[in-house]
């Protein structure tokens, strides 16, 4: 049997994980939009109950909770499926979710039962993240696509394209840090802003070098329009969150446009590292490293040199 119809039903299962996990990320960002992160005192039950009274800042915990629950138990079965199905990426990547989502379990529990949110909360964020796109790559590496595509393209620009779309999904991580340092408390909003400037010029760069380069190449181009378009988005709800953010310093309690707002900026934040990610991964599998091509330039020109003298010779 073929390895990508070997692998069809574990992809379906990565990209339902990976949709839970969105969910799972809203509900995080519900709780702390929402002053909601101290509601429950301990772990892992709450109040001492499997189920806790469903009043006030509770229910958002405790859906946090049951969301994470969840992506515990996919990721585990997906784990499991990739031993014993998938290829030797595939399964070191599973067991890698599985670890991180079981570090993200005790980080949560840290930050409940010791407190200490600028630093605990900020690290369940950035683990939240590394966990999301580790679940992505899972679905990218499993689908029928990248089993059946190959690598025929070369790249003759500079900077390289395999290595810029992997510094700008490292910056856009690196961003998000920024922001989580911010949304948790852990200092002001100034790394966050550089951070911006600098993603945005890197994200604009990256595209521009997909289309220009690759325009014709479909599952590239489509890659890029996505980043551009969460760039995009990213910006416009990046000014109403803080516009959002400005007016709740004067409010008794989170309004819902404030929810509303920096809820989406954490998902957008999310959905664009993950899209960052899978152009990488799209490039590094479609485009041929710089060594062979730099060998077969060199031999096309050892070649073309010796070809003149023949003809000089005639």
């Amino acid at each position: 049997m073929p390895e990508a119809e070997k692998l069809q039903g574990v992809h379906r299962f990565a990209v339902a994980t990976a949709s839970v996990t969105v969910l799972l990320l809203m509900a995080g960002a519900l709780v702390t939009s929402n002053d909601a992160a101290d509601s429950v005192p301990d772990w892992p039950l709450a109040y001492g109950r499997i189920i806790p009274p469903l009043v006030g800042g509770i229910r958002y915990e405790f859906a946090h909770r049951v969301f994470a629950a969840t992506v515990t138990i996919l990721t585990v079965i997906l784990a499991v499926w990739l031993a014993r199905r998938g290829a030797k990426t595939a399964r070191r990547l599973g067991w890698t979710a599985l670890l991180l989502v079981i570090a993200q379990a005790l980080l949560g529990a840290l930050r409940v039962l010791e407190g200490h949110p600028a630093v605990t909360a900020t690290m369940h964020a950035t683990l939240a993240q590394i966990f999301f796109v580790t679940v992505v790559s899972l679905a990218l590496i499993t689908s029928a696509w990248w089993h059946n595509a190959s690598e025929s393209l070369d790249d003759r620009g500079s900077p390289r394209l395999r290595p810029l779309t992997a510094i700008t999904a490292a910056a856009i991580f690196v961003q998000l840090i920024l922001g989580a340092g911010f949304r948790h408390g852990a200092f002001g909003i100034l790394p966050h802003l550089i951070g911006f400037i600098v993603v945005t010029v890197l994200i604009i760069w990256t595209c521009r070098s997909v289309r220009k380069r690759f325009g014709q190449v479909r599952d590239l181009r489509r890659w890029g329009i996505l980043l551009q378009t969460f760039l995009g988005t990213q910006v416009l709800l990046g000014i109403a969150a803080y516009g959002a953010v400005v007016q709740a310093m004067h409010s008794v309690q989170p309004s819902m446009s404030y929810v509303i707002v920096t809820v989406a900026h954490v998902l957008v934040g999310a959905l664009t590292l993950a899209s960052s990610v899978v152009l990488t991964l799209s490039c590094y599998r479609l485009i041929r490293p710089n060594a062979p091509v730099a060998l077969r330039s060199a031999m096309e020109t050892t070649r073309a040199g010796g070809a003149r003298p023949e003809s000089s010779r005639a």
